[in-house]
């Protein structure tokens, strides 16, 4: 199988807004490849692109945009096996993070590896969230 790019709806309202960004870097936003899907880092902006205020939100956010990739796939949370979590002042801001991440994700939990960072691609953001999926047969 060759590697397929998950295409977004035109018009999807989490999405939007970040369509100039996956060119101008040069990056999808996920691509399906033998049997797995690859979601890349989500970070924690609204759909307008303003960053999430605090850590909750910005949480919440990524989790709906890799939510909504899900569903676009035909998948959901319960189809992620492997989840890596970056996070900016990993010592005060994980609470809530967690907080957050126990609304969204259900036993059985995959994989997560949650990573302390210096900085995000925007000194606002706070937490970015990567995920990779199985693909149902």
């Amino acid at each position: 199988m060759t590697s397929e790019v998950l295409e977004i709806p035109p018009g999807n309202a989490l999405f939007e807004g970040y369509r100039a960004a996956f060119e101008a870097y040069g990056f999808s936003p996920a691509v399906k490849s033998k049997g797995m899907l690859f979601i890349s880092g989500q970070v924690g902006a609204r759909p307008d692109g303003s960053a999430g205020e605090g850590v909750a939100e910005q949480t919440e956010w990524a989790l709906r945009r890799i939510e909504e990739l899900l569903r676009i796939a035909g998948l959901d949370f319960t189809d992620l096996v492997d989840v890596t979590s970056y996070h900016v002042d990993i010592e005060t801001t994980l609470p809530a993070f967690i907080e957050v991440k126990r609304r969204f994700i259900r036993s059985p939990y995959p994989a997560w590896s949650i990573i302390g960072i210096s900085g995000l691609s925007r000194p606002e953001l706070k937490v970015e969230i990567r995920a990779v999926a199985a693909l149902r047969d």
